[in-house]
């Protein structure tokens, strides 16, 4: 089987060699495109900002719910909806092609701030999370898959962390925007005015200038040497060792992502903090993952993956852990950061890692299955941090969600390895930088069978 597979990319290599030539991937050589889809996944990021710090003071002061497992029921429904479309995106983008995705999920965003605004009922805004999520799983997917099809292997790492800086350098920027508003005028209906802006400026940029990918897939199709994934759900999921351990990884990030969305805006809440403070730290942790994805997605393709992997979470999971004992704003404002560094290391090498392990034509969809895992973790984190506070109190969720991070950093440790001979981040303090690291996913069955 696995001999078969090689033979059909062989003779790819052999069908593609003509539009090989007519298609360059790079990121200079696709500068133009690619600085538009980090505009757009600008706006795909800011329509979760833009809820990011007030839908849990909505819940309590618009529609007076109390127990934590029902206020953070909208993160639950965006996360079990953004992680279903995800999947289906990766499944269907060679099919119906990226741009049309793209443009379909910010269709899906339209009428967002208006139910956020207007809503009479908690059901309401639980629906406007799963067009959210909709909106989120089609547009976002899609502008890491475009961007990934342009820039090649040499700056995927790089072209990542760029995606992702944009991201959640706008879910900060406006989670803070629209704090600030309702500090000002108050919950609703004012702050979601900024949502509008955000629809129509990403509808017709997506509309009018983005261009499909498809040739570029065709061009790496052609001179990738790496075999195809006989199943690329079970690959993703279970099998292939480096790419479930990274799908883990995603899961228990988002997982305890979806906490700090959820809980922290409560916990300062009951700590005595106003919304402007808590507007300032909900702000800070992902300001600090969307700038340090600048420095770390180049650094995923200087370092070991695993090294940036282990690290990043094992960062984020020291954060969580003293995040109970901490008592002042100082306090807090230096765990976000912490944490928002941690996951800017392993964001990026997250997709860059799963770009790294698959083939171009089973790409989109390896990266589907990934993303559908990763995002599963944001609805998994919020029903294990609400049921665990309303049942022992925040402090203990919040602990809990830290162990759970320190014990993926350890799986990550023990069964991931890295792909070349790129240095880990302790080699730079010990001076050994190009250490030699044997892994069997270096082992290519596609030589084995040409030898053969």
């Amino acid at each position: 089987m696995q001999a078969e597979l090689c033979s059909k990319s062989i003779k790819l290599l052999t069908h593609n060699k003509t539009h090989t030539a007519q298609v360059k991937t790079g990121l200079r050589e696709n500068l133009s495109q690619f600085s538009l889809l980090v505009l757009v996944n600008a706006l795909v990021g800011g329509m979760v900002g833009m809820e990011r710090s007030l839908l849990p003071q909505i819940a309590d002061a618009d529609f007076h719910i109390a127990a934590k497992t029902a206020i953070l029921s909208f993160i639950v429904v965006f996360g079990v909806v953004k992680a279903a479309t995800n999947y289906f995106t990766g499944a269907l983008a060679d099919k119906f092609g990226r741009r049309n995705l793209l443009i379909a999920g910010w269709l899906f965003a339209v009428p967002v701030p208006f139910i956020l605004m207007w809503a009479g009922s908690w059901n309401w805004i639980l629906v406007a999370n799963v067009l959210l999520g909709i909106n989120q799983g089609l547009a976002w997917s899609s502008t890491v898959v475009m961007k990934i099809d342009l820039v090649g292997d040499k700056d995927r790492g790089f072209a990542m962390g760029l995606n992702e800086f944009a991201g959640y350098l706008s879910v900060a920027l406006v989670a803070l925007a629209t704090g600030i508003v309702a500090a000002t005028y108050g919950l609703r209906p004012y702050p979601f005015y900024i949502g509008i802006g955000l629809v129509v400026a990403g509808l017709l940029t997506s509309w009018l200038f983005i261009k499909d990918t498809a040739g570029h897939v065709a061009a790496a199709a052609g001179i990738s040497n790496l075999p195809r994934l006989k199943n690329v759900f079970t690959a993703t999921t279970f099998t292939n060792r480096n790419l479930s351990t990274v799908t883990q990884a995603g899961l228990v990030n988002n997982l305890n992502d979806g906490m700090a969305w959820g809980l922290f805006p409560v916990f300062l809440a009951a700590r005595g903090f106003s919304i402007a403070q808590i507007a300032v730290v909900t702000a800070v942790y992902p300001a600090v993952w969307g700038f340090g994805q600048l420095l770390t997605g180049r650094m995923s393709d200087k370092f070991c993956k695993k090294s940036m992997l282990f690290w990043g979470m094992l960062l984020q999971a020291l954060a969580l852990l003293l995040f109970p004992f901490a008592g002042t704003m100082a306090h807090f404002i230096g765990l976000a950061i912490m944490m928002g560094w941690g996951t800017a290391m392993v964001y990026p090498t997250f997709l860059a890692t799963i770009a790294e392990n698959t083939h171009p034509l089973d790409r989109a969809k390896s990266m589907g299955v990934f993303r559908l895992w990763r995002d599963l973790g944001y609805a998994i984190g919020a029903l294990l941090t609400g049921i665990i506070a309303d049942v022992a109190g925040n402090d203990e969720a919040i602990i809990f969600i830290g162990a759970l991070t320190l014990l993926s950093s350890l799986v990550i440790d023990r069964r991931m390895s890295c792909r070349t001979n790129a240095p880990k981040l302790t080699e730079i303090f010990s001076g050994n930088r190009r250490k030699q690291v044997e892994n069997e996913e270096v082992y290519n069955p596609c030589r084995a069978a040409k030898v053969a």
